[in-house]
């Protein structure tokens, strides 16, 4: 089993520039662990810095795109060079894009993975060496409810979920024994720049900081497995994952699939 986590960690945050991301760092830094950020928006990626700083925390940040493997690895360089060995990962950047059929945005589908998938492995390959030399660590990646379910439109972004999940499960089960605490995120609907603005597309949707509260938690306990929330959603979720297609074509809408 993975020790049991100490009261500060040094953490690097992927996909820090917004969202969840930003959010998650701020929380952290205000709970006194040490941050490493890594996001592709240098201007965005330095706002995150100062605003965790501004809570008390500390953070350095260096810049690059998930899919970008070479970028990646330089990246995390850096920030161990100044931090020290990573032992919290946070594999959180995503990118999401609806799934056209005619004719199909291949670029999209491809970028979908790239980041949602390849970020996340080229993360985790940055860090593990370390992590098994010293028995001790935590790899946490944001999936999302949607991996539960493939949905009209959105066909790509619920296939690289549903990747990431089956990831990390392997990954789970083969390190529980190495001192490495394996940890799935998966989220319902939260308030970002990237959500639908729509309440009735986007019911228990949570803030932000509510989703780093909860992750923050997880990371503090060294809590490994799944974890998703808010548990109305992920209770609706599961239940339509296990409904007929003619029935979730009624409830979520084919209709309102893309074009």
């Amino acid at each position: 089993m993975p020790p049991a986590a100490s009261s500060t960690s040094t953490v690097v945050i992927t996909g820090a520039s917004s969202g969840i991301g930003r959010a998650l760092a701020i929380e952290l830094g205000a709970r006194g662990h040490l941050l490493g950020l890594i996001a592709r928006r240098e201007r965005e990626l330095r706002e995150t810095v100062e605003l965790v700083a501004a809570r008390g925390g500390t953070a350095i940040a260096a810049t690059a795109d998930v899919g970008d493997r070479p970028a990646l690895r330089d990246a995390f360089q850096t920030l161990e060079s100044a931090n020290g060995p990573t032992r919290v990962l946070v594999a959180n950047a995503g990118f999401g894009a609806p799934t056209r059929l005619n004719p199909l945005n291949i670029e999209d589908v491809e970028r979908t993975f790239r980041v949602n998938v390849m970020g996340v492995v080229y993360s985790i390959e940055a860090v593990l060496p370390g992590m098994l030399q010293a028995g001790d660590g935590q790899l946490v990646a944001i999936s999302s409810l949607a991996a539960l379910k493939g949905l009209p439109g959105e066909s790509a972004y619920c296939a690289s979920k549903a990747a990431v999940n089956a990831y990390m499960e392997g990954l789970r089960i083969e390190l529980r024994s190495r001192g490495v605490a394996v940890t799935t995120v998966l989220p319902g609907f939260v308030d970002t720049a990237i959500t639908p603005m729509d309440a009735a597309a986007t019911p228990f949707m949570i803030s932000a900081e509510t989703a780093a509260r909860k992750i923050a938690r997880v990371i503090d306990r060294r809590k490994s497995g799944v974890v998703a929330f808010p548990r109305r959603m992920a209770a609706l979720t599961t239940l339509l994952a296990r409904l007929p297609d003619s029935v979730v074509a009624r409830v979520v809408g084919s209709e309102n699939a893309n074009p």
